[in-house]
C-alpha cells in the first residue's frame, strides 16, 4: 500500500497502522527524506520502502504510484494523505502570491490525487483483486477556510473526486473514501495549538481537544478494510462533535 506524505504527522501514522496490520507500506516523502526514511524504520514488518516524488511536478504522481507498484508487487490500497496549506489570506495578499498560492494547492492538494488515484485504479484493475483508495480531505471543506481559501476548495475537490471515482470504480471492486479531519494534533499545527488560539480551537469540541493523528488513522485503516466497502463514497467527519456545539 502507498501513503502519500508520510514523512511525519497523520501520514507516518497511517503508514504505522497499516504496517502494525500486517502491510508493507510505500512511505511518500516530498522534501523530507531523513523524516520518512526514520518512519519507515520505525514500521514493523518487513519489506517497506521510500519513495520520493515533488506531486506539484507534472506526471510525478502516477510515477509515484507504478515506482510503489514495482517496488511492493501491486498496490491495493492507496492514501491520498499529502497536501499543501499555506496562508493566503484574500485581503493582504498580492496578485502574484494568490495566483502561486492556488496553482501550488491545486496542483498538490487536487491534481495529485486525481493523477495518483488513476494510476492505482489501473494497477488494482489489471491485478484483477480489487483495493481501496482513501482521501484525507478536511473540515474545512464544509466550514470554509477564510485565511487559506485555497486549501478549503481543494479539499471539497478531493471530497467530490472520490465520490465520483467511488461510483466509477465500484464495479472492479475498488471502494473509494474519503476522511474530512479538523485539527489534528501535528507538527504542522503545533504553532497554532499554542495560547489563546490552541484554547479556542480545542474549544469547538465538547471533548475540550483535537484529534491524535492515531484516532485518523485508525478510520482510514478501517475505511481500506474488506468491512468497510458499503462505506465507498462516504465522506466520515472526524470532529469530535464539534459541528454540533453552538
Amino acid at each position: 500500500m502507498l501513503v502519500t506524505g508520510a514523512a511525519r504527522g497523520l501520514g507516518r501514522a497511517v503508514a504505522r497502522a497499516f504496517a502494525a496490520h500486517g502491510d508493507r507500506v510505500a512511505v511518500h516523502y516530498g522534501t523530507r527524506r531523513s523524516e520518512a526514511e526514520a518512519t519507515a524504520a520505525g514500521l514493523e514488518g518487513t519489506g517497506h520502502v521510500v519513495l520520493g516524488a515533488d506531486l506539484a511536478a507534472h506526471g510525478r504522481a502516477a510515477e509515484l504510484v507504478d515506482a510503489a507498484a514495482a517496488a511492493l508487487g501491486g498496490v491495493d490500497v492507496l492514501v491520498n494523505n499529502a497536501a499543501v496549506n499555506t496562508p493566503h489570506p484574500p485581503v493582504g495578499t498580492g496578485a502574484a502570491e494568490w495566483a502561486d498560492a492556488w496553482e501550488r494547492h491545486v496542483a498538490v492538494n487536487l491534481l495529485a490525487p486525481a493523477h495518483a488515484s488513476h494510476a492505482a485504479a489501473r494497477h488494482m484493475i489489471a491485478h484483477g483483486a480489487g483495493g481501496r483508495i482513501v482521501n484525507v480531505g478536511s473540515r474545512g471543506a464544509f466550514r470554509g477556510e477564510p485565511d487559506h481559501p485555497a486549501y478549503g476548495a481543494t479539499k471539497a475537490g478531493l471530497h467530490a473526486l472520490g465520490q465520483s471515482l467511488a461510483v466509477a470504480l465500484a464495479p472492479h471492486g475498488i471502494a473509494v473514501a474519503s476522511v474530512a479531519p479538523g485539527f489534528i494534533d501535528t507538527d504542522r499545527v503545533a504553532h497554532r495549538l499554542r495560547g489563546a488560539e490552541g484554547e479556542r480551537i480545542r474549544a469547538q469540541s465538547p471533548f475540550g481537544r483535537v484529534a491524535t493523528p492515531e484516532e485518523v488513522a485508525g478510520a482510514v485503516l478501517w475505511l481500506a478494510s474488506p468491512q468497510a466497502q458499503w462505506s465507498s463514497g462516504t465522506v466520515l467527519d472526524l470532529n469530535g462533535a464539534s459541528h454540533l456545539r453552538t
